[in-house]
């Protein structure tokens, strides 16, 4: 007869072998700079721009854009396909692949977090995100009075975690509502932080071009 000791062990094996066979359900991407590497984990809550996103990293559609627009204290936007072996100086951020995306607005823009670039509400009142266009968000530490400021503009309402947040690892709150986050970096955001600080045209393009290239994670 085993004894309870034989029982517990095989009952705790079994617990662990079970949980080392489930898969991780996330997809994670790759995006490599010159200043390194960051790693991506793509949200379940936005399906359409997460599959979008791995179609188009699948196919090299990615590889060598630009980070064309880096503004700090505020994000860094990549994924125009003419930023590709673009002319120094030459104004970036109206391509596209040829379609846009319907908004899955939920998530907020916490510092790392990945969010769709959008033609503005005048000619895009849906808010429908470009089709490869997105940014990274560097952002801010908020205070708990800017956060209730924007909870009453914009008729929101942040829970306990995102306050902490926002009050912690900083963001850019003032996009919330607007813009479709469908991903954060996990591994890397300090490169974000050297990519934001590089000198800039008037025009917010990098003078020196910084290059991407975006690999989905098996």
């Amino acid at each position: 007869m085993k004894s309870l000791k034989t029982y517990l062990f095989l009952g705790l094996f079994g617990a662990l072998l079970l949980s080392s066979c489930q898969k991780d359900p996330y997809t994670y991407a790759v995006i490599e700079t010159d200043f390194g590497n960051m790693k991506m984990m793509l949200y379940n809550s936005t399906p359409l721009h997460k599959k979008n996103f791995i179609e188009l990293a699948n196919k090299g559609y990615y590889d060598d854009l630009l980070f064309h627009r880096v503004i700090p204290g505020f994000m860094a936007q990549g994924g125009d396909p003419d930023s590709k072996n673009a002319a120094a100086g030459s104004r970036l951020g109206n391509g596209s692949p040829g379609y846009t995306l319907p908004a899955e607005i939920g998530a907020p823009h916490i510092r790392g977090t990945v969010s769709a670039a959008r033609q503005p509400d005048h000619i895009n009142p849906q808010k429908e995100s470009n089709g490869s266009q997105y940014f990274i968000v560097q952002g801010g530490v908020q205070t708990d009075q800017a956060l209730a400021s924007l909870e009453r503009q914009k008729n929101i309402k942040y829970n306990d975690a995102q306050k902490e947040l926002y009050k912690t690892k900083g963001g850019y709150p003032s996009l919330d509502g607007d813009y479709t986050v469908f991903g954060e970096i996990i591994e890397g955001l300090n490169i974000i932080d050297s990519i934001c600080v590089v000198q800039r045209d008037g025009a917010n393009r990098p003078k020196v071009d910084i290059k991407m290239k975006i690999k989905i994670l098996d």
